[in-house]
């Protein structure tokens, strides 16, 4: 009910994702594509229904609905003495990857953009705490991770990387999908910065209401690691993730709107 009130009454966003799918996948008919934009609306209602029920989820629940396949990796790297960056994507489901503070020994904290909407800015802050994880919005993200490493307090902190950043904060252009495109490159900065090691947290829909989330180390020693080369990395695994499945990535985001001059 609700994909055909958002997909063929409302309309929200078509041609946004119509154009992103035409440039992103141009290997694909005009057909292949409109299957891939009609179960990507599908799964995009999924992921709001699933973000409100997240409410009365029990941690059993959630357990059982979204897996860690290799918890190990994530604990055998907290043992490093390090704080860590797990970077992912807007893709399956990035809001549930907040139940993984349960997990970890570390402090986890949640990046977010802050909403204009105060009511569903509250909304979205009350799910997300659910899982006792620490949100911190964008503005909050440095000068809390330089307070943590003055006082030697070890943080897990989730940044979603894959979005557009702002001309004027751009520091580097790549390729996402085959087009040049800038690149937010604020993980990065903040990994070498404060010597936090990278991981990449890939998620896997494996049917509806049901996810498997995997580590994936990046780099061995990030602080060593050329400039840019995590950020460009870490978007090399997206296009790895939306390749196998595209429907559920974010393709309602205006990802490629702008263009170097």
């Amino acid at each position: 009910m609700v994909y055909g009130l958002v997909y063929y009454v409302i309309g929200y966003r078509k041609k946004i994702v119509r154009h992103n799918l035409a440039i992103a996948l141009p290997h694909l008919s005009a057909k292949e594509r409109l299957v891939i934009e009609k179960k990507s609306y599908h799964h995009l209602c999924d992921m709001f229904l699933e973000m409100i029920k997240t409410m009365s989820l029990s941690e059993k629940e959630m357990d059982k609905r979204f897996s860690f396949t290799n918890l190990e990796t994530l604990t055998n790297m907290e043992k490093e003495g390090k704080s860590i960056a797990v970077m992912m994507a807007h893709y399956a489901s990035y809001e549930w990857a907040i139940s993984l503070n349960k997990y970890s020994a570390l402090t986890s904290y949640a990046i977010y953009k802050k909403i204009a909407n105060k009511y569903f800015d509250k909304l979205v802050k009350d799910i997300r705490l659910k899982f006792k994880a620490v949100l911190i919005t964008t503005s909050e993200t440095i000068p809390t991770i330089e307070k943590n490493y003055r006082d030697n307090h070890l943080g897990l902190y989730g940044f979603a990387s894959d979005q557009s950043p702002q001309l004027s904060k751009t520091h580097h252009w790549g390729t996402f999908m085959g087009l040049e495109t800038p690149v937010h490159t604020g993980a990065e900065m903040l990994v070498k910065r404060f010597d936090m090691n990278v991981i990449f947290l890939k998620v896997k829909k494996v049917k509806r209401g049901y996810y498997e989330a995997t580590f994936e180390t990046m780099f061995d020693q990030p602080s060593t690691v050329p400039n840019y080369q995590i950020s460009d990395e870490f978007l090399r695994r997206v296009e790895k993730q939306i390749l196998e499945a595209p429907e559920y990535y974010l393709w309602t985001h205006k990802r490629w709107k702008h263009k170097k001059k």
